[in-house]
């Protein structure tokens, strides 16, 4: 089975204020707000939903393909893709903008001030579908580039390609119309809670009729582990005890990645939605979204230390 993930590939530059930002801001002047903060230095991190679904597919020893977009600043993340055998065959270079990135500062409550840059991921990443066989295709269309993940997902479903749509920060830019029509025919939509009361209430609809337009529905719920919908029967995943927590970002992605390993070996949606519950647990243990890892053989005691024999 031939994994394809459509997403963002970016980095994440991070910094530290040590202060809150609340004793540096005006109240009375928010309408000329000037202000500057010197920060303990800069962690630059490699991110994006495309890169971070492709890094643990990478560590379940799968060989995703990522359609995505990157700009001339790209080398240093390449370099760290091809290190752990994930091909840039689908990704485009634009020599002309950077690739996307995004700065986040927090102060010492955690409150924080990103600025996002998309770069590259303004434009399609133009991948040749011509080259995908159908009959051994899995894709996933996660947040990047809109047209992309309008355009895939109509490839997948006139294809009969099974896919899983996961709309993520991109819900806002999309009209409820669009948004519909995006996710119709696809073999999960997977979203958080709070994402799946944006997806509903954009386009209107009930929880039963995204049902009708999908096969499954996936919710996660952070500690409390997830639930998998199919025609009005729900089943609870449990989530993964951790030894601390420490970063829960990149935990979504991760759930992502188990969740297509599951379904590459055949394995039902519920069932493979318990490989995306341990794949998140390692990601929840260290800072950034792909500073983990693990072996397969760690991998599948984890798995049966909490869920059984991993047949």
């Amino acid at each position: 089975m031939q994994i394809y993930i459509s997403g963002s590939l970016a980095f994440d530059r991070i910094m530290s204020f040590p202060d809150k930002f609340s004793n540096h801001i005006l109240p009375d002047k928010l309408h000329i707000i000037n202000v500057s903060f010197l920060v303990d230095g800069l962690d630059e991190k490699f991110g994006g939903t495309g890169g971070n679904i492709a890094y643990n597919l990478a560590l379940l020893g799968e060989k995703p393909i990522l359609l995505s977009q990157v700009g001339k600043d790209f080398a240093l993340y390449d370099s760290w893709l091809q290190q752990h055998g994930i091909t840039v065959e689908g990704i485009r270079t634009v020599e002309q903008e950077f690739t996307a990135s995004a700065y986040i500062t927090t102060d010492q409550s955690d409150n924080q001030i990103t600025g996002f840059n998309p770069g590259a991921m303004k434009y399609p990443s133009q991948y040749d579908f011509s080259k995908i066989d159908a009959s051994e295709a899995l894709g996933i269309i996660s947040p990047g580039n809109m047209g992309d993940m309008v355009d895939h997902a109509k490839f997948y479903r006139d294809n009969g390609i099974p896919f899983i749509f996961d709309p993520g920060q991109q819900i806002p830019a999309f009209s409820g119309e669009q948004l519909a029509e995006c996710f119709k025919g696809a073999e999960i939509l997977i979203t958080n809670d709070y994402e799946l009361e944006m997806v509903l209430k954009a386009t209107g609809m009930s929880k039963d009729e995204v049902l009708d337009s999908v096969a499954y529905l996936i919710t996660t719920l952070g500690e409390k582990g997830a639930t998998v919908n199919c025609q009005g029967e729900e089943t609870s995943i449990a989530s993964i005890p951790v030894d601390t927590v420490v970063d829960p970002t990149g935990a979504g992605d991760a759930f992502r990645s188990g969740l297509l390993k599951g379904l590459a070996m055949d394995k039902t949606v519920a069932e493979a939605a318990k490989l995306g519950s341990v794949c998140a647990a390692y990601a929840i243990e260290y800072k950034g979204t792909q500073e983990h890892s693990f072996t397969m053989d760690e991998f599948i005691k984890r798995y049966e230390d909490s869920f059984g024999p991993m047949i």
